[in-house]
């Protein structure tokens, strides 16, 4: 039987979000979302792609028709507010079922359930049940979330997009793509342009000190920072990953982690690695982290 797991809001909307070409969420594979509220409370509104837990004759929770759940990369499960693995909620009974009945991953349960994650992304509930197969491959993704509520990683097409600027109230861009933004075209105070090709010999390093000075700016305002890139996934992480080895004191590794939890497709290339460990040295008087490793 697999284990039950509490996951932040954070970790959901970042496990809603991810994709390159196309959303994860197009996978039928991915993820298998169940709202174990009440069925009025789930038809008046529900998290994106969540579908109603069923109950049986007796008001016990079943696994739902065709959920393939030992397929299932995340099975997640979320009622109005559960907050601990110890209360008994819904959540918990519905969890308990879907791992009994045969999830090979961790079923994890959503700390805070709808309440929180509407109110901290009220523009990912919906009312709509069914998602054919076209529409989920055409589905909206959002940047990922790498700082709660204030530093956030995409492509290029979420950094020109008006509706994540308003979604997420985004108010400072660090475009990392040679070309200039729609959104934004200029350098200015909402703006900083690291106009640099993604290869090995591109100069990234120059631009650290930069750019973590940028972000702080915002991050000591309470203000969010969107970072962007063509595909999302080498530019604009070593530009993050940066920022985070500054702002936490971490290494490189402890970094490289936290950014993989987060975008399961980064791909920094090795010119941008190497800068990102010199950097290391920099801010620690020493390398901690050995870039040769497999992982990296």
């Amino acid at each position: 039987m697999a284990e039950l797991q509490l996951i932040e809001p954070t970790e959901l909307y970042n496990i809603l979000n991810q994709g390159t070409r196309y959303p994860a969420l197009s996978d039928p594979n991915y993820l298998l979302l169940l709202d174990a509220r009440k069925k009025h409370e789930y038809n008046e509104s529900h998290i994106v792609t969540a579908k109603k837990a069923p109950k049986n004759e007796a008001d016990e929770f079943v696994v739902p028709y065709d959920a393939e759940l030992e397929c299932k990369q995340h099975v997640i499960v979320y009622d109005g507010n559960t907050r601990s693995l110890k209360e008994e909620s819904d959540a918990i009974s519905c969890s308990k079922i879907m791992s009994e009945m045969g999830s090979r991953h961790p079923v994890k349960i959503l700390r805070g359930g709808y309440e929180d994650f509407s109110a901290l992304y009220p523009f990912l509930r919906t009312q709509k049940i069914l998602f054919m197969p076209r529409e989920m491959d055409e589905m909206k993704t959002f940047p990922i979330e790498i700082m709660p509520g204030l530093l956030y990683v995409g492509n290029a097409r979420q950094g020109n997009a008006a509706y994540i600027q308003k979604d997420l109230k985004v108010q400072g861009h660090i475009n990392c793509c040679v070309e200039a933004g729609e959104f934004f075209s200029k350098e200015g105070p909402q703006l900083m342009h690291i106009p640099v090709e993604d290869s090995c010999d591109a100069d990234l390093y120059s631009s650290f000190e930069k750019a973590c000075q940028f972000i702080d700016s915002y991050k000591e305002a309470g203000k969010v920072v969107l970072v962007y890139s063509t595909l999302g996934i080498s530019r604009g992480v070593t530009i993050v990953m940066a920022y985070l080895m500054n702002n936490y004191k971490w290494s490189l590794k402890e970094v490289w982690d936290h950014a993989k939890k987060c975008c399961t497709s980064i791909r920094p290339n090795r010119g941008f690695v190497e800068q990102l460990s010199k950097w290391e040295v920099e801010l620690f008087g020493e390398k901690l982290t050995n870039i040769d490793d497999p992982n990296f």
